[in-house]
């Protein structure tokens, strides 16, 4: 029997076995899943009522709220593109993506009002404004009805969401039906006792590592909890009050919550699993998760916004004694892909590399869960996918059970003297380090080694160290020519994306004035 893929029929299967269940939770208000899935069916049959077709896109300008999560399950039942967008962007990116994607109507929360109006007098193609008010008018004069997998065309596009764009213009990465299904059920098949789990979303909806999430938890009638925004000691005050098992961080958030000075009068013990992706994640770093959280195992993984996102997960212990220092360096692998994914590493001329945990390449990616393409940018789509592998600019070995272990992104390897510094390698070394916060390694040039490595650095609050001490603890761990040649401490923040990545560009441009190559690379 053929029924289509869509994320839908998850939606239909919570309401079915979880009717009274709390599935969601939006500060003061909760929502069983029977209550959950009337919202998504009256936002569905509310869209045609207000001029959406199929294929429009909706977007939605919101932090973690019930309307934005219910989006996840209604636009595409009506046929629509769902389109989240980063709140954290300024007002000339906000309107480019919105006149990029052609968006027909935009919902938004109460504090973004001052800028909707800007975005009104720029915006054509938005023929809908819907705020809060609005938003219960309108699911409120709809009539819920439960839709007809068998009328969907899997292979048309659900989900439209933007990459961070560090580089250059964010590209629209468009997600099918059917690659959402098969995502989700990929990562259900990881999912440990989601019975009794109860999800944190720490981190926002609109980012790949958020929003990945949503479609696997209410498969699994997972309890929702949703936090507005990232406060770490709101983090703790959610956990303790939800008894939250599970939850996903980027690093510069796991780093905040190991800064919350009285986290150990909070009760952690709830804890379970730990996800910390978006950027590479080092093994001291998964050490110091998991002390904070004893109960809780933290692993990464690896995944990009064109792989819907979740690509790898760390491979099991293989022996039956395991060191800890080798567990957590496991835990920080990119692992082995997940069911209906293949990945490689390959060269230059997309050969294999050799499995023997040295040899450098690039990671590509093939499996149910990797795009369908970038919106309206055929000739991006064409470098991006070739010969139906996803080229995804990330370095990495490939050891001989088939695991892969990331090195670094190719523009942030150092060449120095003919030899490869990873930066990320460097970078765990100087962070090793107790009075460290964050760091970042950066390649300047250098008349004699054509490029040096250079670090840098952000210290803990009240905490003083040369950057002798620093250059002392690093060559504890590296060899001499991947040192440093020189250690930068600053007293503010590295500059991020608005996805919260560290924008190493910016970083280079002191260095390389002269070298604009480089800088734009």
């Amino acid at each position: 029997m053929f029924i289509p893929l869509t994320p839908i029929r998850f939606l239909h299967r919570a309401v079915d076995l979880y009717p009274e269940k709390i599935g969601v939770v939006d500060g003061n208000r909760e929502f069983t899943y029977a209550q959950f899935g009337e919202r998504c069916e009256r936002l569905a049959a509310a869209l045609p009522q207000q001029g959406i077709e199929g294929g429009d896109r909706v977007a939605y300008l919101s932090f973690n709220a019930h309307p934005l999560l219910e989006g996840y399950f209604g636009v595409p039942q009506a046929r629509a593109v769902l389109t989240p967008l980063n709140v954290r962007l300024s007002a000339p990116e906000l309107i480019h993506l919105l006149n990029h994607s052609g968006a027909k109507m935009l919902i938004f929360e109460t504090e973004f009002a001052p800028l909707v109006e800007r975005i009104r007098k720029e915006c054509p193609s938005i023929t809908r404004y819907v705020g809060p008010d609005s938003y219960e008018e309108m699911l409120g004069s709809a009539k819920p009805e439960r839709a007809d997998s068998f009328l969907y065309d899997e292979n048309s596009i659900a989900e439209l969401f933007y990459t961070g764009g560090s580089t250059g213009r964010p590209k629209g990465v468009m997600l099918s039906h059917r690659t959402l299904y098969l995502h989700a059920m990929a990562g259900a098949m990881l999912a440990k006792e989601p019975e009794s789990a109860v999800d944190l979303y720490t981190i926002p909806l609109f980012h790949a590592n958020g929003w990945g999430h949503a479609h696997m938890a209410t498969l699994l009638g997972i309890k929702q909890v949703l936090m507005r925004g990232f406060d770490p000691r709101k983090v703790f005050e959610l956990i303790e009050q939800h008894q939250a098992t599970q939850m996903n961080l980027i690093p510069v958030m796991a780093y905040l919550l190991l800064q919350v000075p009285n986290a150990s009068e909070y009760d952690r013990s709830s804890m379970r699993d730990i996800h910390v992706g978006g950027a590479p994640c080092s093994a001291p770093l998964v050490e110091r998760m998991e002390r904070l959280f004893p109960n809780a195992r933290c692993v990464t993984g690896y995944g990009l916004t064109e792989t819907s996102p979740f690509l790898s997960y760390p491979p099991p212990k293989r022996v039956a004694q395991e060191e800890d220092q080798d567990r957590w360096a496991r835990q920080a692998s990119v692992g082995w892909p997940i069911a209906g994914a293949r990945l490689r590493v390959v060269d230059a001329n997309m050969r294999d590399v050799p499995r023997d945990g040295e040899a450098i390449g690039e990671i590509v990616a093939m499996g149910d869960n990797v795009m369908d393409g970038y919106y309206h940018d055929p000739e991006g789509t064409k470098a991006a996918i070739s010969d139906h592998w996803l080229r995804t600019g990330d370095l990495g070995v490939w050891n001989a059970d088939g695991s892969i272990r990331f090195v670094d992104r190719s523009k942030d390897l150092i060449i120095s003297g003919g030899e490869n510094i990873s930066s990320l390698e460097v970078e765990n070394a100087i962070a090793a380090h107790p009075a460290v916060l964050e760091c970042a390694v950066i390649g300047a040039p250098d008349a004699q080694w054509g490029e040096r490595p250079v670090a840098i650095v952000v210290l803990k609050t009240g905490q003083t160290v040369t950057a002798e001490d620093l250059l002392a603890c690093a060559a504890d761990r590296l060899a001499r020519f991947k040192l440093p040649r020189e250690i930068e401490i600053r007293k503010e923040p590295l500059p991020r994306s608005a996805t919260l990545k560290v924008l190493k560009m910016m970083l280079r441009e002191k260095y390389w004035q002269g070298h604009t190559a480089r800088v734009q690379g």
